[in-house]
């Protein structure tokens, strides 16, 4: 199945990441926001395998999702939910979040909230 396809079925919009991350870094915080940006950087890797891409672009269609277990403007546990499904997601494809994913992620986190 192409990367395409794949995108299509899971409903995972690159606009609506970006989107969503913008409008609600600060808010989301720090930890959601690089775990995100993890997953989304290691999903850019051509040496990522399909079976890893599904799982990020599953985490981060739930990220971008206007329906959580807990919605998002709830106060204090609003990303909760958000932050555990990225976790997951990130100890799973683990070995395709390399140092490089996480330097990318880092340096942008940097730039939105320093």
């Amino acid at each position: 199945m192409s990367e395409d396809k794949l995108l299509e079925q899971a409903a995972f919009s690159e606009k609506s990441f970006w989107d969503k991350l913008k409008h609600f870094a600060k808010a989301a915080g720090q930890d959601v926001v690089e775990r995100a940006l993890c997953l989304y950087y290691a999903a850019q890797k051509p040496d990522t395998p399909l079976w890893a891409k599904t799982v990020i672009y599953g985490a981060l269609t739930y990220f971008i999702s206007p329906i959580d277990a807990v919605p998002d403007i709830t106060p204090v546990l609003g990303y909760s939910d958000d932050l555990g499904v990225l976790v997951s997601a990130v100890l799973t494809v683990a070995m395709y979040v390399t140092d490089e994913v996480k330097q990318q992620a880092r340096d942008k986190v940097r730039a939105w909230f320093d």
